[in-house]
């Protein structure tokens, strides 16, 4: 995972962020075993707990589940990524909007543009 921090937000929801990615892509598939939270605030370079507090929220959500002695791992539940998937696109388009709308594009037009430019790329166009 590539993690890039900004000043906009805490690193602890900035971590979140990066694992819900991992999680919705598939790069962290169901199942996986995390690291320690000591090697992945290494791999990180952020303070174990910073990242104990990131993983503690994402267990909180249900993407995560510890096993006592076995350690974190990815849930199984895909109905919990599928939401999960569902709701970072929704959030996606909402910000894409929102930007389009600022540059005076109205719905219809910034529909027409994506039609003609995006549909017929590796999107999934025919």
């Amino acid at each position: 995972m590539e993690y890039q921090f900004t000043n906009d937000k805490p690193i602890y929801l900035q971590l979140m962020d990066v694992f819900k990615t991992a999680i919705v892509s598939g790069e962290l598939q169901t199942g996986t075993r995390l690291d320690s939270v000591r090697d992945l605030a290494l791999d990180a370079k952020v303070n174990p707990n910073t990242m104990q507090k990131a993983l503690s929220e994402l267990e909180r959500l249900g993407l995560v589940r510890t096993e006592r002695t076995s350690g974190r791992f990815i849930t199984d539940d895909v109905e919990v990524i599928e939401a999960l998937k569902k709701d970072l696109v929704e959030a996606e388009i909402s910000a894409f909007l929102l930007k389009m709308k600022s540059l005076g594009m109205e719905k219809q037009s910034v529909i027409e543009i994506m039609k003609n430019n995006i549909f017929g790329t590796d999107m999934g166009g025919e």
